[in-house]
């Protein structure tokens, strides 16, 4: 079977992540990447044996070997580099969130309907971390009974110092959120695809814990954590912290809080769900295992084995039991969720985020910041 052919468009930190998730999928060839910075997008074609190497968006495009395209710029690019994308027919995988703002989201949705013959997903990759796939599994299966009550955080430290910076903390880069639009995205999009349910209703308090911030003159990849010896003291709008009450539209309630000011946290991201007969809980730095909580029982403590894990997550794990799986695991998981679902000819429920899931993400975003501004619960 011919091989999908992959382009990637932007050679930061997470643009590396796509590439060697890429180079572990079959049915996929690394074929191309771009990125505005020349030298940088030349070193990494060189570095990972990549055939194609361009230096603008419609070079890469214009290539008709392509089939697919991810993007992997900074937020205020995804509107007009998706659209691109879209129209050239290609199939597009995006990082999230999907646009800076619902409105943007909302035109890419109605311009995909235009061309059902291509696939577009965001790369919400929590999703696709087996434990994650089997707690979506024994939810649906009635193994906790009903989903009643949801809590928990996502907490990191890299922008924990006065001289760490990132372009997220500029809302025209990035939109009008740092923490919730970068790690409580990632939260959100997690627990409605494991329980089934929708947000509805939020009401949050969002923090700017360092109000002003050494901005690097030179620009700096994304976790780095070298102090600038020349830089421009800025004002930071957008919030590196954020706690948020909500209810869904099956009548469960839960709070959530995120932060990036957390020291000694690199992705301390968890979840715990509390249903009517029992209680499920993850978390990602400890990403093997899955503890379920029983009233009249012993808990349990359930490891990723791939012998006795649910059928639905089984073809998102590879390690014999013991083998700790980990985040560039999922990551590649939720990449080849995306090709192994065009290279069956898009048939079913796809288990990675769609355009539409990931827009309702920025809306409940957007929700978020204003309650917080407004001081007041907001409905969606």
């Amino acid at each position: 079977m011919k091989k999908i052919k992959v382009g990637i468009i932007g050679m930061g930190y997470i643009g590396e992540s796509h590439i060697e998730a890429v180079r572990r999928i079959g049915c996929c060839e690394l074929y191309a990447v771009a990125d505005v910075n020349a030298e940088l997008a030349k070193k990494k074609a060189d570095y990972y044996g990549v055939q194609k190497c361009y230096s603008s968006v419609e070079e890469l495009l214009n290539d008709p070997e392509i089939d697919a395209v991810h993007n992997c710029t900074p937020n205020f690019l995804h509107l007009s580099i998706n659209k691109k994308i879209i129209e050239s027919g290609k199939h597009l995988l995006s990082e999230k969130p999907l646009c800076m703002n619902y409105e943007e989201a909302a035109e890419l949705v109605e311009l995909k309907k235009k061309y059902p013959d291509s696939v577009a997903a965001v790369n919400f990759n929590y999703r696709l971390n087996p434990m994650v796939q089997e707690t979506k599994n024994r939810i649906t299966d009635g193994a906790i009974g009903d989903v009643r009550v949801i809590t928990g955080s996502y907490q990191q430290d890299w922008l924990l110092y006065d001289t760490d910076y990132s372009w997220r903390l500029e809302p025209e880069v990035a939109g009008n959120s740092c923490a919730i639009a970068d790690i409580g995205s990632h939260w959100m999009d997690a627990i409605q695809h494991v329980t089934g349910h929708t947000i509805t209703e939020v009401m949050a308090d969002v923090k700017t814990v360092i109000p002003v911030r050494k901005k690097p003159k030179q620009q700096t990849e994304t976790f780095t954590s070298n102090v600038p010896t020349e830089y421009d003291e800025v004002e930071v709008k957008n919030e590196e912290y954020g706690a948020v009450l909500f209810h869904t539209d099956k009548g469960a309630t839960g709070v959530y809080h995120v932060s990036e000011v957390a020291a000694g946290h690199g992705c301390y991201f968890n979840f715990e769900i509390n249903g009517s007969e029992a209680t499920l809980k993850w978390n990602q730095e400890e990403n093997d295992r899955l503890w379920m909580g029983i009233r009249d029982g012993d808990n349990r403590l359930i490891i990723r084995d791939p012998n006795s894990i649910s059928s639905g997550a089984r073809p998102y794990t590879a390690l014999a039991m013991g083998h700790p799986e980990g985040w560039n695991d999922a990551f590649k998981g939720n990449i080849y969720a995306f090709y192994k679902y065009i290279e069956d000819g898009c048939k079913g429920e796809p288990v990675f985020s769609t355009l539409e899931e990931a827009a309702y993400i920025v809306k409940l975003t957007e929700a978020v910041i204003e309650s917080s501004r407004e001081k007041k619960w907001i409905s969606l």
